[in-house]
């Protein structure tokens, strides 16, 4: 496999971004500040080249960044119910961010520390040591993510984490995607989802049971465009202001539990795909892990990025891989559990083609 080219340029705030080019000139940028997803420079079906991330014009924005634009999530993607858990017998309380919920590692989460970036052979690898106590989470943490992009147009991003003492922990990428560049919204965008169930949400957006796509706007068991699942009678989309929910992804194998690994593995295979029939950009998802967050940029609206206005709701997408949100309260629990000897191993990958 050919692996990009590598360069690194020096910015604002003492960010350094690095960018990953392939021998077709596609080009993904990447920041040392929160292992950031910055933009992705791709042609459409004619060869007009535009950044299909949703972001910020410089590093000012990915400051506080609340939105979550291309973050490296941690140390848990997702929400934990009222910021509390239970673990080995004691009550952990972490940052409430979020009303009475913890969101998306807190107030200082993943996406806003600094990496320690390193260029190698296989692509761009940051890593990240978070220390015991980091939003109230135990154990002292080791992260490390490869980014890799081959000549096919994948994006892979290897996570890996040890610790020196159980803590939960629960990975993920929060980039923005918009595959028609910017032009439009994403209603044309046609979407397909390998699941069969979704995990219904409270008023707070947390779980609350496991419900059949079928005969609901959330089935994209076939490819459907977005928009007008939208705009169905839905409670569900009401709540949430439109789609912000987990899908419970098929799994290839029963998933019979790895010594080493903190989970039921999965070997990596394709869950989704997105396509955008104005430009012809077809983004391929596939992941190790169990679970898959589409989220319709619900909460976008009057964020300034880069154009000239600002965002409107649903100008963006999300497709998270990670486990199921507050499964650490649930009765899968131990398998959200870093413990000590352990490596937690997680491969998510985008692939970006034109047809």
């Amino acid at each position: 496999m050919t692996h990009a080219s590598i360069t690194s340029t020096a910015a604002d705030h003492g960010v350094t971004l690095y960018t990953l080019r392939n021998a077709h000139d596609m080009r993904v940028t990447i920041s040392d500040r929160g292992a950031t997803l910055v933009s992705w420079w791709a042609p459409d079906r004619y060869g007009r080249v535009a950044d299909i991330l949703l972001g910020y014009p410089d590093c000012e924005g990915y400051q506080s960044n609340p939105p979550y634009f291309g973050g490296l999530i941690g140390r848990w993607g997702n929400r934990i119910a009222n910021g509390r858990f239970t673990l080995d017998g004691a009550d952990y309380l972490v940052d409430r961010n979020e009303g009475n919920n913890h969101l998306h590692g807190g107030d200082a989460g993943f996406h806003l520390a600094p990496w320690r970036a390193s260029v190698e052979p296989e692509g761009l690898r940051l890593t990240l040591e978070s220390a015991e106590g980091d939003a109230g989470y135990p154990g002292n943490v080791q992260v490390s993510v490869l980014y890799s992009l081959d000549d096919d147009g994948r994006l892979s991003i290897d996570y890996s984490a040890s610790s020196d003492a159980p803590t939960p922990l629960n990975l993920t990428s929060h980039g923005y995607f918009n595959l028609n560049g910017g032009s439009a919204d994403i209603y044309d965008h046609i979407l397909a989802i390998a699941a069969d169930q979704y995990l219904q949400i409270d008023t707070q957006l947390i779980p609350i049971d496991a419900a059949t796509v079928a005969g609901s706007a959330f089935d994209f068991r076939q490819p459907a465009p977005i928009g007008p699942r939208l705009a169905w009678p839905d409670l569900q989309l009401k709540v949430a202001g439109g789609f912000d929910h987990c899908y419970c992804l098929r799994p290839q194998h029963p998933g019979l539990p790895v010594p080493g690994q903190i989970r039921n593995a999965q070997p990596l295979r394709e869950v989704a795909t997105v396509y955008d029939p104005g430009s012809g950009r077809l983004l391929s998802v596939s992941t190790t892990e169990n679970g898959l967050q589409f989220y319709s940029g619900n909460f976008l609206a009057g964020v300034q990025g880069r154009g000239a206005g600002a965002y409107a709701k649903h100008d963006g997408f999300c497709l998270e891989a990670q486990a199921y949100p507050n499964q650490i309260n649930g009765p899968d629990a131990e398998a959200v559990i870093l413990r000590p000897g352990q490596l937690y191993r997680q491969t998510t990958t985008y692939q970006l083609t034109v047809r």
